[in-house]
């Protein structure tokens, strides 16, 4: 089997994490309203998501930014009916916001034999992920991930092209049989069209609102979109199997020409 590099991208993809957040945010919802009862349940959630994914796109992934925005939020509320700010409120907000970065993390079904798989083939595995070094260890470490990725883990606070680009400098692969395979398309899909590689969109069932954007870019290689995780080993056994054909059909034709082309001199 010609073998593929293959980047996987984590939270979402490989493990289960906006649902954590999302739980989060209605439990610290539901406190807020306690507090400020003429105001609606989805206006406080959509100030903090507007608040949270401003301070993302300012200063990057880092774990703290999620509490930071959820406290931010109570602030603005406190500002604007005149209520006063008191710590212990404050605190009790930050434990919300905490306790997301501090629960045991859980994998998707068959993630394990799904990358047994994938190592079995022959593919070389990649992991890149967004966030804290100190919070996507923990996660990694807890999953014993180490044995699929090794050395080949890639964490970046502001997860783009620029970084992924980094992550192909170091690599010596071809960018035909490279894929990028995630659920955001913002951090995933949009970098491996933008730099020219194969990629694979695997939508997650609960999406946070920073990794939805329009796709207007033209793809030089293959975009495909599977429904689960799952199809993945046997959609990339198709894909590597097409290019050793095209390949074969390549190194055959050169052959021709280089022997048509002595015919003629001769």
């Amino acid at each position: 089997m010609n073998q593929q590099t293959l980047i996987l991208d984590l939270d979402d993809t490989l493990i289960h994490c906006n649902k954590y957040f999302v739980e989060s945010r209605n439990r610290f919802a539901n406190v807020m309203k306690k507090w400020f009862k003429l105001v609606s349940k989805q206006e406080i959630l959509d100030k903090q998501s507007e608040i949270d994914i401003k301070g993302v796109e300012k200063n990057g992934l880092h774990s703290s930014l999620y509490t930071q925005s959820l406290v931010a939020t109570y602030r603005y509320f406190c500002l604007r009916f005149g209520r006063k700010l008191k710590g212990s409120e404050i605190n009790q907000i930050e434990k919300i916001g905490q306790s997301v970065f501090q629960r045991k993390v859980k994998p998707f079904p068959y993630m394990y034999e799904i990358l047994d798989t994938l190592q079995a083939d022959g593919h070389q595995l990649l992991l890149f992920t967004g966030g804290d070094e100190a919070n996507q260890r923990r996660k990694i470490t807890q999953l014993r991930l180490t044995d699929y990725f090794e050395d080949r883990i890639f964490i970046f606070e502001h997860k783009n092209t620029d970084a992924l680009q980094q992550i192909l400098n170091n690599i010596n692969t071809d960018k035909k049989c490279t894929w990028m395979i995630g659920n955001s398309l913002k951090t995933d899909i949009k970098p491996a069209l933008e730099l020219g590689i194969n990629a694979i969109h695997i939508p997650a069932e609960i999406e946070w609102s920073y990794n939805i954007v329009d796709i207007e870019i033209e793809p030089s290689g293959t975009y495909a979109q599977l429904k689960s995780l799952v199809h993945l080993p046997e959609f990339i056994r198709e894909q590597a199997y097409n290019t050793a054909i095209n390949r074969g059909r390549s190194s055959v034709k050169e052959i021709l020409t280089v022997y048509l082309n002595k015919e003629v001199k001769a």
